[in-house]
C-alpha cells in the first residue's frame, strides 16, 4: 500500500473513488472507542440519573450530528479537505484564526484518547506508563502516514468488530446491578440536563473540522443527501450507543472513571487480554483521525506563506514532528483525567460551534455550495486575504458565550444567573449566522452580478 499522496489540494476526478456507504463505517466506527465511553461517563458524573443522561444523549446526538454530516456532505463536490474550505468564509489568511484552534482540539483529543489506551493496558504491558504511550503514538504515526485509503480499510474491519465486541459489553453491562430510580424520570434537573445535552452535541461536532476530509475522495455526482444520512446515521449510531454504554458503567461499577478500559476488559473475564488489544486498536483508530487532520491543518496554516510541495518524504517528517510532539504532551500526567475531560469538551464547544455556523451559512445559505476552488488557493482571488466580517463575528461570539459559560474552571454571571445552565452553545450558534449571513449578504450577491456580467 502506497502512502497517501494528497494533501491540501483538490482531488481530481480521475483519483474520486469508493461509495458513500463507506462512511457510515468510518463514522461508526469512529465512535466504536473508549474515550466515547468515557464521554458518556460525565453526565452521570454531573449529576443525571441513567434515564435523564440517556434521553440527553440520544437528543444532543440527533442534534449535533445534523451540523457534522451538512459538512459531510460538502466533501465531495468541492473536493478539498474541510478546514481549507474556511478560506472561503475567513479569507486565505483569516483562515488560520479557526484553525489554530481546531489544532488545540486535535492534540486534546490526542492526548485523551492516548492516556485512555495507556491507562488500560498498563495493566497487561510490560512497557511502563510513558512506554505504553509511545507505542501507541508510533502505531498512530504509522497508519496516519499512510493516509486515505488504510483508514477506511481499518475503521471497516473496526466497525464490524465493535458490534460484535460491545454487543457482548452491553449486555454484560446490562446485567450488572443497577439502582431502579436510575431508570426513573423522577428527580429531573433542567440545568443538568442541558449540560447533558451540550455534551453530546458538542461530541458530535467534534468531528467537524475534518468530517469532509474522508468524503472528498467520492465522485464529484455522488448524491449530497446519501453522504448526509450515511454520515448522520454513522455517528448517530456509534456515538448515542458507546455513550449511553458509559453511563450505564459509570453507574453499575464504583470507580469506573478512574481506569474505563480497565474497567470495561474486567467484564469479559478470561477474554480481558483480547479486550486490551481490541482497546489499544480503537484508540489508535480514532488517533489517527487527529495526526492526520492535525497535518492538513499544518500545511493549511503554512500554505500562503510558503508554498509546499507535499511529497511523501515532506509528509512522513510534518507527521512524525505532530506525533512527537502530541505524544510529549500525553507524558504529562492528568491527575483527574474526567475534570479534564470535561473542561476539555466546553472548551471545544465555544470554539466549533460558531466556526461551524459561519461555515453552514456561507455554503447552504448565501452561496449554495457554488465555489472557485482555485481561488480558494490564492491570496489575490475573490475570497481574499482576511475576511473581516467572518473573523469578526467568530471572535465576537466567543466573546459573548463568556457570561453564558459554566465550567468547573469558570462560571459566567448569567450562567450563575440561570441556576448553571450553559447555554454558551446557543449564543456561538446564533450570533454568528445571523451576524455573518447579514453582513455578508449583499457582498455575496453584488460577486455574483460581477460573475454574471463578465
Amino acid at each position: 500500500m502506497n502512502v497517501e499522496k494528497r494533501s491540501i489540494d483538490f482531488i481530481p476526478e480521475s483519483e474520486r473513488h469508493g461509495k458513500p456507504g463507506s462512511l457510515f463505517y468510518i463514522w461508526f466506527g469512529a465512535n466504536m472507542n473508549i474515550t466515547t465511553i468515557a464521554s458518556g461517563v460525565l453526565p452521570v458524573v454531573i449529576g443525571l440519573n441513567l434515564f435523564w443522561s440517556a434521553v440527553a444523549i440520544v437528543l444532543g446526538s440527533l442534534i449535533g450530528a445534523i451540523f457534522m454530516a451538512s459538512h459531510s456532505a460538502q466533501g465531495p463536490k468541492l473536493g478539498i479537505p474541510q478546514m481549507i474550505q474556511s478560506r472561503a468564509q475567513f479569507g486565505v489568511i483569516g483562515a488560520v484564526l479557526p484553525l489554530l484552534f481546531v489544532m488545540l482540539i486535535y492534540l486534546g483529543f490526542f492526548v485523551s484518547n492516548t492516556l485512555l489506551a495507556a491507562q488500560a493496558i498498563e495493566s497487561v504491558s510490560p512497557l511502563g506508563g510513558d512506554g505504553n504511550i509511545y507505542l501507541i503514538g508510533a502505531l498512530c504515526f504509522v497508519v496516519a502516514l499512510y493516509g486515505y485509503r488504510l483508514i477506511h480499510r481499518l475503521q471497516k474491519v473496526l466497525s464490524i468488530l465493535s458490534i460484535l465486541v460491545f454487543l457482548v459489553a452491553t449486555g454484560l453491562a446490562l446485567g450488572l446491578p443497577i439502582p431502579a430510580e436510575q431508570w426513573s424520570p423522577a428527580g429531573f434537573s433542567l440545568s443538568k440536563f442541558l449540560v447533558a445535552v451540550s455534551i453530546a452535541v458538542t461530541w458530535q461536532l467534534s468531528y467537524a473540522p475534518y468530517v469532509a476530509d474522508y468524503s472528498r475522495y467520492l465522485p464529484s455526482s455522488t448524491p449530497m443527501s446519501r453522504v448526509f444520512w450515511f454520515s448522520y446515521a454513522g455517528t448517530v449510531a456509534g456515538g448515542a450507543w458507546m455513550m449511553i454504554l458509559g453511563a450505564v458503567l459509570g453507574v453499575a461499577i464504583s470507580g469506573f472513571s478512574d481506569n474505563v478500559g480497565s474497567h470495561l476488559a474486567a467484564l469479559f473475564g478470561p477474554g480481558a487480554v483480547l479486550l486490551f488489544v481490541f482497546i489499544v486498536y480503537g484508540q489508535v483508530a480514532i488517533n489517527v483521525f487527529n495526526l492526520y487532520g492535525a497535518f492538513m491543518s499544518t500545511v493549511t496554516v503554512i500554505e500562503p506563506f510558503a508554498r509546499l510541495r507535499v511529497t511523501p518524504m515532506v509528509r512522513g517528517l510534518f507527521m512524525l514532528l505532530i506525533s512527537v510532539i502530541a505524544t510529549a504532551l500525553c507524558t504529562i500526567s492528568q491527575e483527574d483525567f474526567i475534570a479534564f475531560f470535561l473542561n476539555f469538551i466546553f472548551f471545544m464547544s465555544y470554539f466549533l460551534i460558531p466556526w461551524t455556523a459561519i461555515n453552514l451559512v456561507d455554503y447552504y445559505c448565501l452561496r449554495k455550495g457554488d465555489y472557485c476552488v482555485p481561488d480558494i488557493f490564492d491570496m489575490d482571488g475573490r475570497y481574499g486575504r482576511v475576511n473581516l466580517v467572518a473573523c469578526g463575528s467568530f471572535v465576537l461570539a466567543i466573546l459573548l458565550e463568556v457570561p453564558f459559560m459554566n465550567t468547573t474552571l469558570y462560571v459566567g454571571p448569567i450562567a450563575n444567573a440561570l441556576d448553571g445552565i450553559d447555554l454558551a452553545w446557543v449564543v456561538g450558534l446564533l450570533v454568528p449566522a445571523m451576524t455573518y449571513f447579514g453582513l455578508m449578504k449583499r457582498r455575496v450577491a453584488v460577486g455574483v452580478e460581477r460573475e454574471l456580467s463578465s
